[in-house]
């Protein structure tokens, strides 16, 4: 055979294992309202860069006749791309292929990725789709996973680490995107370590897959995803925009991106935005979307925990990291999820970099035995733990409401915040002014002949020598209390001169954070 004839072979070689011709295969994802594994790299990848790896690969299994059937590069296609214009590394689970099960090659596949990415300090994107472990491999599939689960962890907090759940998702291989940053999930994928089936005949219970593990359940209820999309192609750029905010490993800060949006620009609407009345709601992310530049805002657990709010934007161009209480949901109280939701972004942010912006108004921690059996004090303990932790800019910008333990643990400077900044109407103290003047002045307004009369009047006296910012202002606790007009211009200008902070945690194999 001349050297035509070799190239030819190799051609109708990688045509046969692509499935470029297989049309059948290609419709089962259409009619599903999903893509193919290929398709959903070429949505990624700039056009052109995707340089695919092994895609010779397959199982060296001989058992179940494993050995005889067709499986094209075992399930799954992996490589590097650029994303406008960045490197990542990634790989595509193919559900065509022995429904993307994971076996000793396509593990071995993915785990190449994994080391190539943090050898290379680039993100690494995950886009799953799979039924789980190939039984017919037996435990060389649960090597595999073990062996994907292990790089999940050394990579962490040093290449960020985003998975999409395009698919089934079961058992083991739930695992690995919950060790990564950020999940994204269609509204048709699913994860849960043991299906319906099982459920029933182990509970009795009788549950539907999306009911058990969907996208909607994993973002409102479980916490478990960070964004939900109604498809594939709205995933895939939601991923595009999430990786638009971070830098490709934890040694490198984020792109500075001219917005056109210039950083003395007046926030005049913020005035008016928090009302006086402390037991009012209103929206907090509008007063986000009037800080960042061109109100573009990538909130993060958007439907989870809705009493706290956390995501990306930019000011002057830096990506930043906000973190809010969210008043308009239980009056912006801390509780369980709210903490670990907070908790968890900080030590995103400090891993790679991104400074924290915080704005607070929040009554306290939650009370009640459901929360206190549950563990509030150990989760609300990772609030603590994570602000302290965090070395990179920290600027809070306290609202209004800041009461109790609350207030020290949404980023004071007394848990390191390098500037902090109050609005006029921002009330400091160790609890609300109806509460303390019923404890402090008990006695007096029991004993008065009026009793209703007394406590009005005590409750203004409290506040007025309390419940304002400028009893911490004296102490220095608070830097400076500003028109909030003037919120986007104070925050770029602290970020601008906050860039060559340095500081060196103490030496140590790492903390114990109270999970």
């Amino acid at each position: 055979m001349d050297v035509k004839g070799l190239i030819f072979n190799l051609e109708e070689k990688k045509k046969n294992i692509r499935g470029t011709e297989d049309k059948s295969a290609i419709e089962k994802q259409h009619v599903k309202g999903k893509l193919t594994a290929r398709e959903r790299i070429d949505l990624l990848v700039d056009p052109g860069s995707f340089q695919e790896f092994d895609l010779f690969v397959k199982t060296r299994s001989t058992y179940f006749d494993l050995d005889k059937k067709n499986v094209p590069s075992d399930g799954v296609v992996t490589g590097v791309g650029t994303v406008n214009g960045r490197r990542v590394a990634l790989y595509s689970q193919d559900f065509n292929v022995i429904g993307g099960s994971l076996g000793e090659m396509h593990a071995l596949k993915i785990t190449k990725m994994q080391d190539l990415a943090v050898k290379l300090g680039i993100p690494f994107v995950a886009m799953n789709d799979s039924g789980g472990a190939r039984i017919q491999e037996g435990v060389d599939s649960l090597r595999g996973y073990g062996e994907i689960f292990i790089r999940n962890v050394k990579a962490s907090g040093v290449i960020p680490q985003i998975s999409l759940q395009l698919g089934p998702t079961a058992g083991g291989a739930v695992y690995s995107p919950s060790i990564m940053d950020f999940i994204v999930m269609t509204e048709k994928a699913t994860m849960y370590i043991t299906g319906p089936n099982v459920v029933e005949a182990v509970t009795g219970e009788r549950v539907t897959h999306e009911a058990l593990g969907g996208g909607i359940v994993h973002n409102e209820k479980s916490g478990v995803a960070h964004f939900l999309a109604k498809d594939d192609s709205e995933a895939i750029e939601t991923v595009k925009k999430l990786l638009s905010f971070l830098p490709d490993n934890y040694l490198q800060e984020p792109q500075i991106i001219d917005s056109g949006d210039p950083v003395e620009r007046e926030t005049s609407e913020l005035r008016d935005a928090v009302p006086l009345d402390p037991s009012k709601g209103y929206d907090v992310k509008s007063i986000i979307k009037k800080v960042v530049d061109n109100n573009e805002f990538l909130e993060v657990q958007e439907t989870f925990a809705q009493n706290a709010v956390v995501g990306f934007g930019r000011i002057g161009g830096r990506s930043v990291g906000i973190a809010a209480n969210q008043a308009m949901y239980l009056a912006g109280v801390l509780d369980i999820n709210s903490a670990d939701k907070i908790a968890r972004f900080v030590r995103f942010c400090d891993a790679f970099n991104i400074p924290i912006v915080t704005f607070v108004d929040t009554p306290g921690y939650m009370p009640g035995t459901v929360q206190e059996h549950n563990g509030v004090i150990r989760h609300g303990a990772k609030v603590l733990y994570a602000y302290s932790e965090a070395t990179v800019p920290k600027i809070t910008m306290i609202l209004r409401k800041a009461y109790g333990g609350a207030y020290i643990a949404m980023c004071s400077r007394h848990l390191g915040a390098d500037a902090v900044f109050a609005y006029p109407q921002a009330e400091i103290a160790v609890m609300g002014a109806d509460g303390a003047a019923n404890i402090i002045f008990a006695r007096e307004i029991a004993n008065a002949q009026n009793p209703d009369d007394v406590r009005a009047q005590k409750i203004k006296e409290y506040r007025e020598q309390f419940a304002n910012p400028y009893k911490a202002a004296e102490r220095g606790y608070i830097d400076d209390v500003i028109d909030p007009k003037d919120t986007r211009s104070i925050i770029a200008k602290t970020l601008e001169f906050l860039r060559s902070k340095s500081e060196d945690p103490i030496q140590k194999k790492h903390g114990n954070i109270p999970l």
